[in-house]
């Protein structure tokens, strides 16, 4: 049976590649590891929690005596990363906890890869370690070729550990590959993030606060479609590759917030302009033919699709995140395991 682990799989993309795994691979085994920071929710994993084939462990991964132990654990065919500091405001205000997360994380996750029989390592990354790109060159996309130019202590952070989990596949012979994915977005979306904010914030009749003009762009990738990228990687990709993933949905960020109001049928009355954040990239595209030829991977889903199964999906699970508005998510874990 392989079996999988999957770091971060209590945030936002890891959960929702959790669920993908054991609907699209049912006798594999997934294992997740997460610290449960302020974005990992368990609750979020409650239905994985019921399969047989699913394990979760509360710890850090850069907790090298805990990750130790679970590789000794588990028979792990493979991992792949989605742990990470990942908020670029946070990221602005805290640079430290970034570093230590996204760098020494990953190092110490491939040092047990290497120590337990070299296992399959994937590293999912961001579009944001190349910089941005001008708002007047619409012709001009990211390809795995785009220098490395970071903006951010976030994607600062990132872009180190890319460039540490190549340099394990040349020096270590590590079997790695990269993916970096535009901005995602869907089901269990941290609240603090764009789009659920927006939702949140409409149904509560409250301002929706926009950067600068709001006419940053980006380009939005919904959630599934991501995950099957991953997927396809993980199996199929070459081992020591890059591959850029794309939605080809690229919105300016008023634009997304007046998609939502519109679907919600509230008033654009609600969109307030706000001071820019420091440093704020311009517009991010990303050129997908890479793993479109090699793979045969492309996004199915449109951002007008997109969008409405996202507000759907938060309409109808209100109780998810009215738990984190409320800071209740946080006792969920210590309610599932006190008596464990």
């Amino acid at each position: 049976m392989p079996n999988i682990l999957v770091t971060g799989g209590a945030g936002f993309i890891g959960s929702n590649f959790v669920y993908y795994m054991l609907e699209k691979h049912p006798d594999y085994r997934i294992v997740c590891i997460d610290s449960l920071t302020y974005a990992g929710n368990l609750s979020t994993l409650e239905k994985a929690l019921q399969n047989e084939n699913f394990r979760f462990v509360k710890a850090d991964i850069t907790d090298r005596e805990a990750v130790d132990k679970l590789f000794g654990e588990e028979n792990f065919t493979a991992v792949v990363n989605f742990a990470a500091e990942s908020h670029v405001d946070r990221s602005i205000e805290s640079p430290e906890v970034f570093l230590k997360t996204n760098i020494l994380g990953t190092q110490v996750l491939m040092d047990m890869a290497r120590k337990y029989g070299n296992i399959r390592y994937h590293q999912v990354s961001t579009d944001e370690v190349y910089g941005d790109l001008p708002l007047d060159r619409p012709d001009l996309f990211f390809t795995e070729e785009t220098p490395i130019h970071t903006s951010s202590p976030y994607s600062a952070s990132k872009a180190s550990a890319d460039l540490l989990v190549m340099a394990y596949y040349r020096t270590y012979k590590l079997p790695v590959t990269i993916s970096r994915c535009s901005n995602n977005y869907g089901p269990y979306h941290f609240p603090e993030k764009l789009i659920p904010l927006m939702i949140i914030n409409a149904l509560h009749g409250k301002s929706l606060p926009v950067y600068g003009d709001g006419l940053n762009v980006r380009d939005w990738l919904y959630v599934e479609d991501h995950c099957k990228a991953i997927d396809m990687i993980l199996h199929g990709g070459r081992i020591g590759e890059v591959y850029n993933i794309g939605g080809h949905n690229e919105r300016a960020n008023i634009d997304v917030v007046k998609t939502v109001l519109s679907i919600l049928g509230k008033d654009e009355s609600l969109i307030t302009y706000v001071k820019d954040r420091p440093g704020h990239d311009m517009r991010y595209a990303i050129d997908p033919t890479k793993i479109k030829n090699e793979l045969g991977w492309y996004p199915e889903t449109t951002f007008e699709n997109g969008i409405k199964k996202t507000v759907e999906w938060y309409l109808q699970n209100e109780a998810w995140w009215q738990e984190i508005v409320s800071g209740e998510y946080m006792n969920y874990y210590e309610k599932m395991y006190k008596d464990r």
